[in-house]
């Protein structure tokens, strides 16, 4: 009796662990997979980082504002028409809202790196 609980013990952690493995690979395929769509390195890093936060990729972002590109006064002026259409007080939704704010936040995360860097290449102690 005790020999048999004892296999039924080995098989039951064998399956565990075999499940824990298959868990664990498919996580790291996973990982590897999100971070070569963020482009790798420093800057696929920075755009997983501003994901997480967000809870939106670009691809998502750029779709609720309605973008094809990447424009500053584009991403301004369709944010201020679906944030007033969508007002609650018009009818609108606030969830709707919600979503136009978020991504909005989403793509000035993705534009502040372009800015700094065009301020850094502007001489500071021009007259």
């Amino acid at each position: 009796m005790a020999k048999y609980i004892a296999q039924i013990i080995v098989l039951g952690a064998q399956v565990v662990g075999r499940a824990f493995a298959r868990a664990l690979k498919q996580e790291i395929a996973a990982s590897q997979e999100a971070a070569k769509r963020a482009g790798g390195g420093p800057e696929g890093a920075r755009r997983a980082a501003a994901n997480a936060s967000t809870g939106l990729t670009l691809e998502e972002a750029m779709q609720i504002l309605n973008l094809d590109k990447l424009d500053p006064d584009k991403v301004k002026k369709n944010y201020e028409h679906l944030f007033n259409v969508n007002d609650k007080a018009k009818g609108g939704s606030f969830y709707l809202q919600s979503k136009i704010v978020r991504a909005k936040e989403r793509l000035d995360v993705e534009l502040k790196p372009k800015d700094s860097q065009a301020d850094s290449s502007q001489p500071k102690d021009a007259p």
